[in-house]
């Protein structure tokens, strides 16, 4: 690798130099005691005297970064970012060694690869650290060689100066690409690199690989690194003819880019006015900064101004949100390396968001943003908290913010913390033992943004003496003869407690965390959770001497205006975290991209002044997430806060389902779930909690999985009082004023506006299938969680939803099944029966399908029953043509394996059913009652008269013909004449309805009464003639009449003469005269508006009429008259009139 650099301390008083030095500020705490040395302390702070070769070479290794951590941290974005809780948790792994390279030749490094210029960040090849390499997720070539370069080599070592490290970096070539060299330069000041340059034109918010490559080799092998004093310097040694030499061969070697300068400085120098002429000395870019001058890292501005506005104007797309999420996890690596930058980026990214066009879109049109996006502002929010609680912050600095907060919160398109509401959450700094200059108006702001917390948080300090002890020192506690009072700054076992709006103090911890200041996070972990216990404790005191009151009255209030789940400072999440991390075990050359294994925990006793107090910090998760899950809190307003409190929840319960119960956690568990039971209005489990107060169902199938192994009663106590949902009960009490806002949506239905109602009843109904799977053949408990289910659970498809889940494990395919899990699926689906039996339901068949199905499994007193109550089950309707035909279908009987007494009192229930049910619904149960009582002469009987009664009253004609024909068709003619005489009568089918549907009934009825005889047809004719005015149809009828004799169906006991009947005489006389009449009405009907088109049509509608006009005897001169009448009454109709001459005369 060819790579140079130099140093200078000062340049005023010497020609070329600006007369400026430069002085190292130091970072980082010194150890009382090991004093650094003279040569150290000048590297990073001290002044620097170039004569003393020493502290020019210690320097020189000093005023370069040192951390390699750091300098990978501005190479890429985090591979994953965060955990699931919306902040970065992730932990942070030691960096591997680079490959030793031979001294004097270009070691080879395994880099990834350099980000293509005009690529954004999710083209990039991510890459993390592995054994002693560095290892690629994906792509990318297979290293980069670091110079000098080898003897066969085209780039020869150049010489560098200052405080600027500049060398070549070889990408060896690829199947596809040649070998590249880029020129790298690195300015560097104070332990930080100030400014970067590489050929490769990299266009990123971070550094390229050759930049890391480079910084990655000075800071293995410095030794290697030649070093040079600052051109300032060099130029001093120089007479005046060696100065003219080095100018002249400079401008010859660069004369394209530097000629046109060189002119211009050249004759400012030689005018005596010229504004260089007035300052002394001359500036040297490799000579360092001033002590005064701006030091921080080199961060592209631009880039992340430009990277931030891409994402945000993709909008819904999902790669879009991942990388904003990697960007503020990157925000929060930098904070917890204590970066300056950490602050700046945030800025940056703040200011596009803030300019976001769909903001003002979104207002003007009054919807809300996206999920995900919400939830990126609420992380953008969060991180400003982090950022002003900074320990170590200037006031300046927290002033500086605190005006730019209130500038973001004063627009018009800052979105508001909670999307619609805000207005009644509380301060951040509410209930500060230390805040007491705050004014009244303080506590209530009209108006919450998301910044709105972080402005309140820059009225925080900590300079309270008692927090300053705490988070300093693990075995501060109280003098042993204060125990024995009450204090408020420690509790009996002397340990520390901090009294703060615990939101707030968990801030607090996240801050510090987020800072770099992990032990003092843990500290103040520790003493927040040692108040809640106390505060747990008194909660239960006071409950016990309001419990019978409370017991009584049925109702309780909630004195938690704001849930710690769900809470935009995620309270509850940042302690677990806090907590688990200090128990990590972490695995050697472990890839931090693949995410696959669980995180493995061990228990790590916690730091205490007490002694013997048998506490781990793992312990202490599982406890303040187990409190923090249980507080009773009202469900909040609008759709979004409502779903970030499930979504909080099943976050927390994720990470708590990472850890491996042990007997230590076991016994934590236990402890706060009887707690957590007898907590009363203050625990969401307790016995009486508040209407609105936000469902336990997630959490306590989560505790019932846990406990159920170690502890079946409390397991079963705990989720059987989980079970209620009191918002689905009751009305609000006319007394309740704990939450009034909430009143207001209770006006204009029964329920408030739960918008996530239909996920929590899904939560409440996977916790009771959960109970049954596990309760499966234990009848007392399926007993218990049977009645449970149907107190509580209010929604019929999720109770037919847990019938079907009990069905399906009490029959499993591979051994018996379970009788007593099956009565509960049976007992269920009757249920469900009973709740839809009068309301509109789309899977009704469905549900009543299976719960046949399901009554066949549990035995032939299952289906008796069912038969017997069916009138508090199910319509009639469904009854006779799904019930009752189910029960007495053959595969039923089989699968029973009946005897014949039980098949004939099976048989005699559905007769008896189906009796009730024709007697109740004739119009659609008659023909079912007729199929089911076929083989019961009485009964069928009874069904029939039912059905003759009905047919005057209740039935139409089409029902009565299919009862006929099917009467028919069981060989009962003459009851199927009859049922079709009485369809007659209920028939009217006018002269134009000549397609009508129940013609051919008309046709089937007459060709019925036409078999059984003269005396049926004679009967039915002016039945016919009075119902039906349609010309076409009677004249079918009666061409149908007279092609055959009547009798044919061979009626015993009835002579068939076998002739033709004539259609003179009656019976068909009648017909004919009602079809020729019928004729001559509709010719003058259809004539009244008849087109052009429609002549055609017409006449031979007239030659039908002809051929029905024939049939009696005077029909020729019938006909010759009718047609004389139209040619004279429809004269008009010149053309019509021809077409009739032409065809009739």
């Amino acid at each position: 690798m060819s790579a140079s650099y130099s140093m200078n301390g000062r340049a005023g008083g010497r020609p070329g130099g600006e007369g400026r030095a430069v002085r190292r500020r130091a970072r980082g705490r010194r150890r009382c005691c090991q004093p650094e040395s003279l040569a150290g302390r000048g590297g990073t702070s001290g002044w620097l005297q170039l004569g003393f070769d020493p502290v020019q070479r210690r320097t020189s290794t000093w005023s370069f970064p040192r951390s390699e951590r750091q300098i990978c941290m501005y190479f890429k974005l985090p591979a994953r970012p965060g955990g699931g809780f919306g902040i970065e948790d992730s932990p942070r792994r030691p960096l591997p060694a680079l490959p030793a390279a031979a001294p004097g030749l270009g070691g080879k490094v395994p880099l990834p690869t350099a980000a293509t210029p005009g690529l954004g960040l999710q083209d990039r090849c991510s890459f993390a650290p592995a054994g002693l390499g560095w290892v690629r997720a994906r792509g990318g070539v297979p290293g980069l060689r670091l110079g000098p370069p080898r003897p066969h080599c085209s780039v020869p070592p150049q010489p560098r100066a200052g405080f600027h490290l500049s060398g070549t970096v070889t990408e060896p070539a690829t199947a596809t690409e040649p070998e590249m060299t880029y020129k790298v330069a690195i300015s560097f000041d104070r332990c930080k690199i100030t400014s970067v340059t590489c050929g490769c034109g990299n266009k990123d918010i971070f550094y390229c690989a050759h930049v890391v490559a480079l910084s990655l080799y000075r800071i293995r092998k410095p030794e290697q690194v030649k070093l040079r004093l600052p051109i300032s310097e060099t130029l001093f040694q120089m007479n005046r003819d060696q100065l003219q030499k080095f100018v002249q061969y400079l401008i010859t070697e660069h004369h394209t880019e530097v000629l046109p300068t060189a002119q211009k400085l050249a004759d400012d120098i030689l005018s005596s006015n010229s504004e260089i002429n007035q300052t002394h000395g001359a500036p040297d870019p490799t000579a360092g900064a001033s002590i005064d001058d701006e030091n921080c890292w080199h961060l592209d501005e631009e880039q992340v101004r430009e990277q931030v506005k891409l994402f945000l104007s993709q909008g819904g797309y999902y790669g879009s949100g991942k990388q904003l999420n990697s960007m503020f996890a990157k925000v929060r690596e930098m904070l917890r390396m204590r970066d300056s930058n950490g602050a700046r980026m945030l800025t940056l990214i703040t200011e596009q968001f803030m300019a976001d066009p769909r903001l003002s879109l979104w207002r003007q049109q009054g919807t809300g943003m996206t999920d995900k996006c919400r939830q990126l502002w609420d992380e953008l929010g969060a991180l400003w908290v982090c950022v002003v609680l900074n320990p170590h912050c200037k006031l300046e600095e927290k002033s500086c913010w605190l005006r730019q907060l209130r500038k973001w919160g004063d627009m018009d398109v800052c979105p508001l913390e909670d999307g619609s509401y805000g207005n009644e959450l509380p301060n951040i700094t509410n209930a500060l033992t230390q805040s007491s200059n705050h004014s009244h108006d303080s506590l209530a702001r009209p108006r919450r943004t998301v910044f709105t917390r972080a402005m309140e948080g820059c009225d925080l300090h900590w300079q309270d003496s008692h927090l300053q002890r705490i988070i300093s020192s693990d075995f501060y506690v109280s003098p042993s003869y204060q125990r024995d009072g009450e204090s408020l700054l420690f509790n009996a076992q002397g340990q520390p407690l901090w009294l703060e709006h615990v939101p707030t103090a968990c801030a607090r911890v996240d801050a510090l965390r987020s800072h770099g200041y992990p032990k003092e996070a843990l500290r103040l972990t520790v003493a927040i959770i040692n108040t809640l216990r106390l505060q747990q404790q008194r909660q239960l005191e006071i409950y016990k001497h309001q419990k019978k009151e409370l017991l009584q009255r049925g109702a309780t209030t909630i004195t938690n205006l704001e849930g710690w789940v769900g809470h935009p400072l995620n309270p509850i999440g940042c302690l677990f975290l806090t907590l688990t991390e200090a128990c990590r075990l972490e695995e050697e050359n472990c890839l931090e991209i693949s995410g696959i294994r669980p995180p493995v925990y061990q228990h790590m006793p916690v730091a205490t002044g007490c002694q013997d107090s048998g506490e781990s910090y793992l312990s202490l998760a599982l406890e303040v997430a187990l409190m923090g899950m249980g507080q009773q809190r009202v469900m909040p307003e609008g759709l979004y806060a409502q779903d970030k409190v499930c979504r909080n929840e099943e976050q927390i319960i994720a990470r708590l389902q990472e850890l491996e119960l042990d007997a230590v956690l076991v016994q934590t568990l236990r402890k706060q779930c009887i707690l957590l039971l007898e907590g009363g209005p203050f625990s969401g489990l307790g016995e009486v909690i508040q209407r609105e107060s936000v469902p336990m169902h997630t959490f306590a199938k989560y505790l019932f999985s846990a406990l159920l192994p170690h502890d079946a009663d409390l397991a079963y106590k705990l989720a059987l009082r989980a079970m209620r949902l009191p918002v689905l009960e009751t009305t609000a009490p006319s007394g309740d004023i704990t939450h009034p806002h909430h009143l207001v949506s209770v006006v204009p239905s029964r329920y408030p506006r739960w918008f996530t109602l239909g996920h929590l009843e899904s939560q409440q109904c996977e916790l009771a299938s959960t109970m049954l799977t596990a309760a499966k053949g234990d009848m007392l408990q399926l007993r218990t969680v049977l009645e449970a289910i149907q107190k509580n659970i209010h929604s019929s498809s999720l109770i037919f939803k847990l019938a079907q889940d009990a069905f399906k494990i009490a029959t499993p395919a591979d051994s018996n099944p379970d009788t007593t899990l099956l009565n509960v699926a049976l007992e269920l689906g009757l249920q469900v029966m009973r709740m839809t039996l009068s309301t509109l339901n789309w899977r009704r068949r469905e549900m009543v399908r299976w719960l046949v199905t399901c009554a066949t499994e549990v035995g032939v007193r299952a289906l008796l029953s069912i038969l017997q109550n069916w009138y508090t089950l199910f319509t009639p309707t469904e009854a006779t043509s799904i019930v009752a035909a189910t029960v007495m279908s053959h595969n039923t009987i089989l699968r029973l394996s009946l005897d014949y007494p039980q098949r004939e009192e099976l048989a005699g229930c559905a007769r008896t059913l189906a009796l009730q049910c024709a007697m109740k619904d004739p119009q659609n149960c008659a023909l079912s009652a007729l199929t089911l009582c076929e083989k019961d002469h009485i009964a069928f009987e009874t069904a029939y008269q039912i059905v003759i009664d009905a047919a005057a009253t209740g039935m139409t004609y089409s029902q009565l013909f299919t009862i006929a024909r099917y009467m028919e068709h069981r060989g009962y003619p003459l009851r199927a004449f009859k049922l079709a005489s009485l369809a007659m009568t209920h028939l009217n089918l006018a002269y134009n309805q000549d397609t009508h549907p129940a013609i051919n009934d008309v046709l089937w009825a007459c060709a019925l009464s036409h078999s059984l005889g003269k005396n049926e047809l004679a009967a039915i004719i002016p039945l016919v003639v009075k119902s039906v005015h349609c010309a076409t149809v009677l004249s079918d009828i009666l061409r149908r009449c007279t092609m055959t004799a009547p009798g044919l169906a061979g009626i015993p006991g009835r002579r068939n003469s076998g002739k033709l009947m004539s259609t003179d005489k009656a019976p068909l006389r009648q017909l004919l005269d009602a079809t020729i009449s019928a004729y001559i009405n509709t010719t003058h009907s259809r004539l009244t508006h008849i087109s052009p088109r429609h002549y055609g049509e017409f006449i031979e509608f007239l030659s039908k009429a002809r051929e029905t006009f024939l049939l009696a005897q005077d029909g020729h001169l019938q006909f010759a008259q009718f047609i004389d009448n139209l040619k004279q009454i429809y004269k008009g109709k010149k053309k019509l009139m021809m077409l009739v001459r032409e065809r009739f005369g």
